[in-house]
């Protein structure tokens, strides 16, 4: 076999020695033909850098994946104060090209979402056991805010069922909102204060993988579960029921349903399976064709309008159907006195704020990337998260409690053809209109069309089929579902979110303790190793056992790896006695998954080559990355594995211990 070297340069620009491997033989796996140049790289280093100059592009990828600055470079400095303002203010992107086109399209929209809007803000705020008049106020100074600062042309702003149901449900855990209505109106306020806060922070510090742990599988059980208890808590008023029970649980909800069966209204029950059965109607229609979307969007504010109208003119007869009363005219009172920033009561509205703020922020970032992608438009989600931030903390001062992006108002404003935002703005000025001029006509609206408006809206958040792929994609997710749904159906609605984040948890660590390790074969014909399980044309390579681990090798995973590398080695050679196959000599690890290593990971590999030296057999390492090559040489690692202990790939690997085997003999006459 003839040997030569010469000197080529990798991409770095770092010089790196390579060998060129001329094979007089071949090996009979790897089908290397006679006489052709085999090359074996050397592996390099990475490019020298500081730990300064570490630490920085660290940061850069942990908090600036997207380089948010990238288009200030080479500009003047008028250009970059434009670009600074509009990076800020997206108003100042997309104002200097409104045009009246636009703007009837954006008119058109507002309009149809105002319709929604109108009568789901006051139906949420029941929700949320707060009073109807704070849902309008909550429609109105909010979507102002968002239409400057926001970044989505889609997402329609307002109250929403989820924040609305969590709000509820802690804040009355402790304070009763019939006994103490101005204490819990303050905490209300102060939660959406503290909420917008927390929003503001994570857009402004760029902590937006915070939220990344609400995975998808923990939100379409949550979701699925506060729908349920939502609709049953609709009873009380589709039934009539004055007394009923403020927990939120499955159990005390539906006994508190058969134990008040005194105060079921008969005329309630009727014109609410009447109106509920109208509104199911007009969203299955909107459904199956989306063109009729205006059916399903227009369908709460006729429902309200014509209930109202049979209960005012048949009041004599109606005793037994509960109505909204008395609601104030004008615009927001503010609210900054209101707000509770010391006493007992301060770390329920942090807590509620946070637990709220969270999913809030949730819904309103995948509703606006949901339609920014239809468009093909990039929301950037930091902005989002201060936009949504700040409007919420002015609308604590404004009489509002938390809003964010709704799914169902977001999704009839894109079908109603919406362009900017400034479809908000009219919506805005429609609820302005009603709260001037026509809150006496709400006077007599039934609360049980309120229920129905909010069991009609939650009804779509129970999505069967997601749960069903989790269940065939993926077992833990599904589990993760599961926990979540049947913790907020039986112990709360707070506590049965906290245990699914902590399964998904769960199954984060599981897999960074427990990673994935395989032995590989090689596809005959090729250089291409793959799995053996996997790929049943795969074969081994007499001599050598080829490993693969699939994850970062930490502190919490060393110790396993370790033991399940042994554990594979045992297996392989109780399968090289039973078939009377080629004994072990190598012992090679692919790492091209191995994205990093601690010094535990160092730590274990130089365990485990010491303890496969004992048992004559070679540890090699084979295409590690930068990262752990960086690690290997400072903690001189690399010296014990020698120069033929680390190989750019398994090919080269295989290829050339073979050949210094077959040497051997040569050099030893």
């Amino acid at each position: 076999m003839g040997l030569s070297s010469n000197r080529v340069e990798d991409l770095s620009g770092h010089a790196c020695n390579e060998t060129i491997i001329t094979m007089s033989t071949t090996t009979t796996e790897l089908q290397i033909s006679n006489n052709q140049p085999f090359e074996v790289h050397r592996v390099c280093l990475p490019p020298h850098k500081t730990t300064l100059q570490k630490l920085r592009q660290r940061l850069l990828e942990i908090f600036f994946p997207d380089d948010p600055l990238h288009k200030f470079k080479n500009q003047t400095w008028l250009m970059k104060l434009v670009l600074g303002l509009q990076f800020f203010f997206p108003v100042f992107e997309w104002g200097p090209h409104y045009n009246l086109k636009l703007l009837r399209a954006d008119i058109i929209s507002g309009l149809t979402i105002a319709s929604l809007a109108i009568p789901q803000g006051i139906s949420y705020a029941k929700l949320a056991n707060l009073p109807p008049i704070v849902g309008l106020y909550s429609s109105f100074v909010p979507p102002l805010i968002y239409s400057v600062l926001g970044s989505s042309r889609h997402l329609a702003v307002g109250p929403v069922s989820i924040a609305s149901l969590v709000m509820g449900t802690m804040l009355s855990e402790a304070v009763s909102y019939t006994e103490e209505p101005v204490l819990y109106l303050q905490l209300a306020f102060t939660a959406t204060l503290f909420a917008g806060l927390f929003q503001a922070s994570l857009g402004f510090f760029r902590l937006g993988f915070i939220i990344d742990f609400l995975s998808k599988a923990t939100l379409v059980g949550f979701m699925a579960g506060a729908a349920v208890i939502v609709s049953l808590q609709q009873l009380k008023g589709l039934l009539g029921i004055v007394h009923f029970t403020s927990q939120m649980q499955i159990v005390p909800v539906l006994s508190s349903v058969f134990q008040h069966k005194d105060e079921w209204s008969w005329q309630t029950i009727v014109m609410g399976i009447c109106f509920l059965a109208f509104l199911l109607t007009t969203r299955q229609i909107s459904t199956r064709n989306p063109k009729l979307f205006w059916l399903s969007a227009a369908s709460p504010l006729a429902s309200v309008i014509l209930s109202t109208l049979v209960v005012a003119l048949l009041k004599s007869k109606a005793h037994g159907i509960q109505t909204i009363g008395h609601l104030q005219k004008g615009l927001n009172p503010p609210s900054l006195n209101m707000l509770y920033l010391s006493g007992p009561y301060l770390p329920l509205a942090i807590k509620t704020g946070i637990v709220s703020g969270i999913l809030a922020l949730t819904e309103g970032i995948a509703v606006g990337r949901t339609f920014a992608a239809l468009k093909n438009y990039q929301v950037d989600g930091n902005k989002e998260m201060m936009a949504i931030g700040l409007m919420n903390m002015a609308g604590s001062c404004s009489s509002c409690y938390v809003t964010t992006g709704s799914f169902s108002r977001s999704a009839v404003n894109y079908n109603a053809g919406a362009q900017t935002v400034v479809s908000n703005v009219i919506m805005a000025t429609a609820v302005l209109i009603t709260l001037l001029f026509l809150m006496p006509l709400f006077y007599y609206t039934p609360i049980v069309i309120l229920a129905a408006i909010i069991i009609t809206a939650v009804i779509g958040l129970i999505d069967y089929q997601a749960a069903f792929r989790l269940w065939k994609v993926d077992k833990l997710d599904f589990l993760a579902c599961l926990c979540s749904f049947f913790g907020v159906l039986f112990i709360s609605v707070p506590l049965g979110l906290a245990i699914a984040v902590g399964v998904s948890v769960f199954k984060i660590l599981l897999h960074v303790t427990r990673p994935n390790t395989s032995v590989l074969g090689n596809i005959p014909g090729t250089q291409v190793y793959q799995n053996l399980s996997r790929y049943r044309t795969a074969v081994r390579i007499p001599s050598f056992l080829i490993l693969a681990v699939e994850a970062p090798i930490y502190f919490a995973n060393s110790t396993y790896l370790k033991e399940r590398i042994l554990r594979w080695i045992r297996e392989e050679e109780e399968w090289i006695a039973a078939n009377k196959e080629t004994a072990i000599k190598c012992v090679i690890i692919d790492m091209t998954a191995v994205s990093s290593i601690d010094s535990s990971g160092i730590d274990a590999i130089c365990e485990l080559r010491k303890t496969l030296d004992k048992r004559s057999l070679k540890l090699v390492l084979a295409n590690p990355g930068g990262n752990v090559m960086e690690k290997l040489h400072q903690s001189n690692t690399l010296d014990a594995f020698g120069l033929n202990g680390i190989y750019l790939t398994v090919s080269e690997a295989v290829a050339d211990i073979s050949s210094l085997w077959k040497s051997e003999p040569e050099s030893s006459i």
